[in-house]
């Protein structure tokens, strides 16, 4: 019985949540202009793969990018439904020296300020390139 109100109690938790992403919708909204700078940027971040140093440093950036909800702060998911990729540039330190995002928009402008003085973990290179798909 326990296991059943648990069950139902995180299905309740799933459909809110799915709610909540959904309310804030824009369903009008037009998709945002692409930035034309970003493709080689990409491509600079491809280019540190294969690479087990980087692969590694993916995961543990990862993780210490979701522990520090980064992209939660000013609100910038709301900004418009479109989805953002950003791509960090870290110094040997692991600060954030330039952000670029893939379109020009008030979400992207937010996210970039919100990465502008972000300090990673120490890569395993510098330049290094971190790319990040921001809902």
């Amino acid at each position: 019985m326990r296991k059943q109100i648990l069950k139902l109690s995180a299905l309740g938790v799933i459909v809110l949540a799915a709610g909540c992403q959904t309310m804030n919708q824009k369903p009008n909204e037009p998709p945002p202009p692409k930035n034309p700078d970003f493709a080689a940027e990409m491509n600079k971040f491809n280019a540190q793969f294969p690479n087990d140093k980087a692969t590694q440093y993916e995961d543990v950036s990862i993780k210490f990018n979701n522990d520090q909800k980064f992209d939660q702060r000013g609100n910038c998911h709301d900004k418009s439904k479109y989805p953002v990729t950003i791509i960090l540039q870290l110094d040997a330190s692991g600060k954030v020296t330039h952000t670029m995002t893939d379109v020009e928009n008030s979400k992207a402008d937010c996210f970039r300020q919100s990465y502008a003085s972000a300090q990673f973990p120490a890569p395993p290179m510098a330049p290094y390139r971190k790319a990040i798909l921001l809902q």
